[in-house]
């Protein structure tokens, strides 16, 4: 297990690498420069220019700009904003509890609706439910993450008014953070209504975010149990005469579930991208609007670290269900 578990290790660090390789080339395709876009409409002169060109590093040639990008990174420095001038690696984790709260719900909802509907779409194959639940797991797959959050907003948010356009807790509420998750604070505050007012503005963002993932699931749950019914040892423990529970839950979904572990850490990624659209149609001040923002503003280091940021947490959990796939099934490991 512990080759199997290096093996996987040394796969990350090429990964790594090419991930900065292609956030170092990103931000210096797109047009614009971020020195003039600092300076804003006042402008500034010559020698002004050139002197922050110089303390930036950008007067330096491209690959000597990377290495010393790369070395910083190889240190834990992943260099400070030129907007604000504070750390990347600060304003990350001062977001990033944001974004978890947000993709965790997610990735939830995504779960205890997708297997549930996958594994009765399997039981009931050919039949109206599944087609029915296969059609919108299509739909909800095909569906553009921007074009459905406005929709929902406009429903709910406008013609119901059932919640929140906007934000994590309404104005009339203002305390101090300790966890960074909302819901935890507004539980902690103590104040009446903060956490409602907590859990109305997380409603939307979360159902559109695990649309995909949801879609996904119920998808790879329903193609994964109608492979393992048709196995022996389904048919061998119909036969012993077991209840059709214990035979679909016990035998068949436990081993179903081996794929759908997979496919559910996928999925981070998936919702990591996603959260980047959902947080700036819903003004959700995580990491996602603070990429777009800082891509708007060509604020290389934000960029930069950002993507690589993103990136190690997505490699870090495909590391984990590599390992939990090797545990599950020990085949895998050999």
């Amino acid at each position: 297990m512990l080759r199997f578990f290096l093996s996987r290790l040394a796969l990350l660090v090429p990964t790594f690498v090419g991930v900065a390789i292609i956030s170092f080339a990103f931000i210096r395709l797109l047009p614009g420069d971020p020195i003039l876009l600092l300076a804003g409409e006042r402008g500034m002169s010559q020698e002004r220019y050139e002197e922050l060109q110089a303390v930036y590093g950008f007067d330096q040639p491209i690959l000597v700009q990377f290495f010393t990008y790369l070395g910083d990174i190889l240190t834990g420095d992943f260099g400070t904003s030129i907007v604000t001038k504070r750390p990347v690696l600060e304003e990350f984790f001062a977001l990033f509890p944001a974004t978890l709260e947000l993709s965790f719900c997610a990735i939830v909802l995504a779960t205890v609706v997708g297997i549930p509907a996958g594994v009765i779409a399997a039981v009931k194959r050919g039949s109206w439910f599944d087609q029915s639940i296969m059609g919108t797991a299509l739909v909800g797959y095909s569906m553009p993450i921007f074009w459905w959050g406005l929709l929902l907003i406009i429903l709910f948010s406008g013609i119901l008014q059932w919640t929140p356009v906007s934000g994590r807790i309404s104005l009339m509420y203002f305390f101090e953070p300790v966890t960074g998750f909302m819901l935890i604070d507004s539980l902690l505050s103590g104040q009446d209504g903060a956490f409602r007012s907590a859990l109305s503005h997380l409603v939307l963002p979360t159902v559109v975010l695990a649309t995909i993932p949801l879609a996904v699931i119920a998808r790879q749950t329903r193609s994964a149990m109608l492979e393992v019914m048709g196995e022996d040892y389904v048919r061998t423990a119909r036969a012993k005469g077991l209840s059709p529970s214990r035979v679909i839950g016990l035998h068949a979904l436990r081993n179903a579930l081996i794929p759908v572990i997979t496919t559910i850490g996928l999925q981070v990624g998936v919702l990591m991208a996603g959260a980047i659209l959902t947080e700036t149609i819903f003004s959700w001040p995580g990491i996602g609007k603070w990429m777009v923002d800082s891509v708007f503003k060509r604020d290389y280091a934000v960029v930069q670290g950002g993507l690589l940021l993103i990136a190690a947490i997505i490699m870090l959990v495909n590391l984990i269900v590599d390992v939990l796939y090797g545990l599950v099934n020990p085949r895998i490991r050999h």
